[in-house]
């Protein structure tokens, strides 16, 4: 079987890596050095890692982020993640069947004096919030170490190859997310006050105000006189038939699989939710050459940003609201998928059934935040503050802009004059936080003279990278409010448009042409952005153009296309259009619609698998049976079920057992919670003794 590498890609590098052998079920199997083995096992088409010991169920990757541990593996006779775990060359892997027999050690375990470091800051997160925070700390000459559990920083900006929305001049808007990670970095690391520690973990949280921290394979304690928690967001799961299956993934986890580690995860993808990160998974799957089938939202209308939402529906990709996921379908990994209408009580009407074929479903329905940390140590009495999706949930260039402030609110909390937060700073952070606004359909304009650009985007959104580069300031946004929808001046002033395409590129939504009737009135250009492999397009070829939501307009033919470095990997294609439609284009369809076609008869699925604790294979039929009864503690359904006891620590679960009784009519003050577990992720109780392998050294 060849490899499902991803070996070319429109925006991301792929530079050539030493390849290794690994063992997987003592079969000789290739991967790159350094990968996670996750990648290096679905890159070699393996995607049922393991079997569940309470019922057999087909075990894969979920989160890819060491929340959980469905991708358990034995890694040379060790348990281990497999998606946090780099492979090895001659490492010997095995699936986990039954509970596993450990090695036998011939040496008793070498214990080391564990060592306590005292810093005036600990940020918790080397995301776009922890690494804002700490150039801000930093500015004041403050030691702060920032501890993140990957191999690089940025968190989930080094998967974003769209440019960000926001403001350009206070949180690089217009630039990839890719590239915004390397700046951050880059700030960082040139203020000798700041010590990044990665592959780093937080364990735990102390009542002496001391953070256990596993760095590599030594564990530490650092006593911060101020704690910023920055650990960000993890993802929402949802119940329905067949949630398990190998195949479900999280959005984070394919986004890693594909964008981090250059792996192409799936062929025929379908996404569940149309929030900013489902919508954003389609788009970078289309780009790493992946089907997307589908999407579907539950409520009326997507709740992301509406040009996010028409750039994957011009790209042929169908959206399907006011749907749902019945279930995923397949006897040891996903094959299909089943969706529904729902009524306005969010119940599937029976008779609206259709099926899919995929072979992935991608579930993106919302994150919760990465919050424990913080709560415990205002437990404990400690100064702390927490900042980015860990605080709130939001954008990254929210995060970014949160990071600032509450690094300047820790900079106070030490006692250091750092001076009165602007009022201007919590101003754009409340704009950079907002949802969604409201949408204005604009007018097409009815001039046929000149060059000029078409702006797509009709609804309300923090962006202004469009009015920044324009040289002759046609472009306006309100600087006092940057969500205000962009105006084109040309129309009404003297000065004219020279067609430099600036704002075209720079368009984080792909959401402007350029209209040019300068030669030919009848068949103007039109110039679009276009974001893949610029092998698939050429002058002379036939494309088919949609407008904004998708609608085929025709087929025209390219005039040219314009790669060059200043563009930054934004490709324009010039085509040649009728008049009648050409300032409706607003987009090259890339996927054909034959893809997105539902099989003839939709699939029921037999077995009533819902699952709610991943970990423990507990079904909601139990947990419902157990509230019908009269439980109303977490605690007592955890004792019941196992519910909660499994290796997330009850983090994916517990949202899900709180929906039950939502469903069930129970107030939400009935319920007790679980008591919280004072570890945050598992780890070998020896680590906290300092204990390590003892080697024949």
């Amino acid at each position: 079987m060849a490899e499902k590498r991803i070996y070319k890609h429109p925006i991301l590098s792929v530079e050539p890596r030493e390849k290794i052998e690994f063992k997987w079920k003592r079969k000789t199997l290739k991967a790159l050095k350094g990968e996670m083995i996750s990648s290096a096992l679905i890159a070699n088409g393996i995607h049922i890692f393991s079997k569940h010991p309470k019922d057999g169920a087909e075990q894969g990757i979920f989160c890819a982020n060491g929340q959980c541990a469905q991708c358990l593996v034995m890694a040379d006779g060790k348990p281990v993640k497999a998606c946090m775990v780099p492979i090895k060359p001659g490492m010997h892997i095995e699936p986990v069947i039954g509970i596993p027999e450990l090695p036998k050690v011939d040496k008793g375990p070498k214990a080391e004096k564990i060592e306590t470091i005292e810093t005036p800051v600990l940020i918790i997160g080397g995301g776009p919030a922890g690494l804002s925070a700490a150039i801000q700390i930093g500015k004041h000459r403050v030691k702060t170490i920032v501890i993140d559990d990957k191999h690089k920083v940025g968190g989930k900006l080094v998967l974003q190859t769209h440019r960000f929305f926001g403001a350009k001049e206070t949180v690089h808007a217009g630039t990839r997310g890719i590239d915004i990670a390397k700046i951050l970095e880059k700030e960082a690391r040139q203020q000798d006050c700041i010590e990044i520690w990665l592959n780093s973990s937080a364990l735990a949280v102390f009542s002496d105000h001391k953070v256990g921290i596993l760095k590599e394979d030594q564990y530490k304690l650092v006593k911060p006189e101020v704690l910023l928690v920055a650990a960000g967001a993890r993802e929402k799961s949802l119940v329905f038939k067949g949630n398990t299956l190998p195949g479900v993934y999280g959005a984070g986890a394919f986004q890693t699989l594909v964008n981090r580690d250059l792996v192409k995860a799936s062929d025929r993808l379908f996404i569940v939710g149309g929030g900013n990160v489902g919508l954003i998974a389609g788009y970078h799957a289309l780009q790493a050459d992946m089907d997307v089938v589908g999407l579907v939202e539950a409520l009326p209308r997507c709740g992301g940003y509406e040009v996010h939402e028409n750039k994957l529906s011009r790209m042929g990709v169908p959206i399907y609201t006011s749907h749902t996921i019945i279930s995923a379908n397949g006897k040891n990994r996903v094959e299909s998928v089943t969706v529904a209408e729902i009524d306005k009580n969010f119940k599937p009407i029976k008779g609206t059934e259709k099926s899919f074929a995929c072979d992935t479903v991608l579930i993106a329905v919302g994150l919760d935040p990465v919050d424990e940390f913080y709560h415990k140590a205002k437990d404990f009495g400690m100064k702390v503050f927490y900042a980015g999706d860990a605080e709130e949930i939001a954008e990254a260039s929210a995060a970014m802009f949160s990071g600032k402030i509450k690094g300047q609110e820790a900079a106070h909390a030490l006692g250091i004059d750092a001076g009165k937060i602007p009022g201007s700073w919590k101003r754009t952070a409340t704009i950079l936080k907002s949802p969604p606004g409201k949408s204005r359909k604009k007018e097409i304009p009815e001039e046929e003279e000149g060059v000029f650009p078409i702006l797509h985007c009709d609804q309300e959104i923090p962006c202004d990278p469009c009015a920044t580069v324009c040289p002759l300031n046609l472009i306006y946004v309100n600087p006092l409010d940057i969500r205000k929808q962009p105006e084109f001046l040309g129309h009404f002033v003297s000065a004219n448009c020279t067609g430099c395409e600036r704002c075209v590129v720079i368009c984080p939504g792909l959401a402007i042409t350029l209209v040019d009737y300068r030669k030919d009135k009848e068949w103007p250009f039109v110039t679009i952005p276009y974001e893949f492999l610029k092998e698939r397009i050429k002058p002379g070829d036939e494309v088919v153009v949609l407008d904004k939501e998708g609608n085929r307009l025709g087929k025209v033919k390219v005039t040219k296309v314009r790669d060059i470095p200043r563009n930054n990997r934004t490709i324009l294609v010039k085509v040649k259009a009728p008049h009648k439609y050409a300032k409706c284009i607003a987009g090259i369809q890339v996927q054909k619609p034959e893809i997105s076609i539902a099989l003839e008869k939709s699939i029921s699925r037999i077995d009533d698998d819902t699952i709610i604790c991943r970990c423990e294979r507990v079904e909601a039929g139990e947990i419902r049976e157990l509230i019908r009864k009269g439980y109303r503690d977490l605690n007592e359904i955890k004792a019941v079920t196992r519910a909660g006891m499994g290796a997330c620590g009850a983090k994916t679960c517990t949202p899900l057992i709180y929906k039950l009784f939502k469903e069930e009519g129970v107030p939400l003050e009935e319920i007790t919670p679980n008591v919280q577990r004072p570890i945050f992720m598992e780890v070998p109780l020896g680590t906290f003794a300092g204990l390590k392998e003892s080697t024949d050294e």
